[in-house]
């Protein structure tokens, strides 16, 4: 039997009281959870890989901040590290539902069956899909990390159908960050023809930045972002509702 959890066992490395970027066109606070299966070569806060560390804020506190700001935020973005690998997140979103914030999840789609239960309690979601399949472990150092994303995905474009024209649909980005180690333009092209196909409506490109980043990258030779130049030209542009380049 899988042992249920309370919102006050969240472990929290993190929170921005006020973000305009985390959700689009949404103006939220934002929650870091500490804890990640995956080790991407180009995570930009590595610190929050291991789930064994101690959080920095409790969630009392985070409750008594949403509390003072009920009414000038929209809604509460559980980040990370992995949101999903937490059995706190479901109950932790029902509370902050319970003061009357919308909800919005960043993930990458590791744990499919949690982020299956907790996609009822969610408003918007932000998918990382990083690669095209058969380049997944380049990226993330795990053999799995490729079949979980991608079912990952068609659960939540299922279920952004089935809450589609009721009163609480499901908004849907999903983000790609790209460096020249894993992928070229023709890859990038490919990848967005297969998003289409799938269903994906908006996508985000995200260029690779250094900041927070390991030096050396694992799993990446050296001068290699050197080597190739990405361009960012040929994008199936017309096949998405929305396509933006970051």
């Amino acid at each position: 039997m899988v042992r249920t959890a309370a919102a006050h066992e969240l472990n929290i490395a993190g929170f921005t009281a006020f973000s305009t970027v985390d959700w689009p066109d949404m103006l939220a606070a934002t929650l870091f959870l500490q804890g990640c299966p995956w080790n991407c070569f180009y995570c930009h806060n590595p610190a929050l890989i291991d789930p064994r560390a101690e959080g920095e804020a409790t969630w009392s506190d985070i409750v008594d901040l949403l509390c003072e700001r009920i009414g000038l935020l929209d809604g509460v973005v559980f980040s990370g590290g992995e949101p999903t690998l937490q059995r706190a997140l479901i109950p932790a979103m029902q509370a902050v539902r319970s003061l009357g914030f919308r909800v919005g999840l960043h993930t990458a789609g590791a744990y499919p069956g949690l982020l299956a239960q907790a996609l009822p309690f969610v408003d918007w979601v932000g998918l990382d899909i990083k690669a095209l399949p058969e380049d997944y472990d380049l990226v993330t150092g795990r053999q799995t990390s490729s079949e979980n994303a991608w079912r990952s995905l068609a659960l939540v474009l299922g279920n952004r159908l089935l809450r589609r024209g009721t009163d609480r649909p499901l908004d849907v980005e999903v983000r790609t960050t790209v460096h020249p180690a894993v992928m070229d333009d023709e890859g990038l092209r490919t990848l967005g023809l297969r998003l289409a196909d799938a269903g994906v409506e908006c996508w985000a490109v995200q260029r690779f930045r250094d900041t927070g980043a390991r030096s050396p990258l694992p799993r990446v030779a050296a001068g290699a972002a050197a080597e190739s130049r990405l361009t960012l030209e040929g994008l199936p542009t017309a096949r998405f509702r929305s396509l933006v380049v970051r």
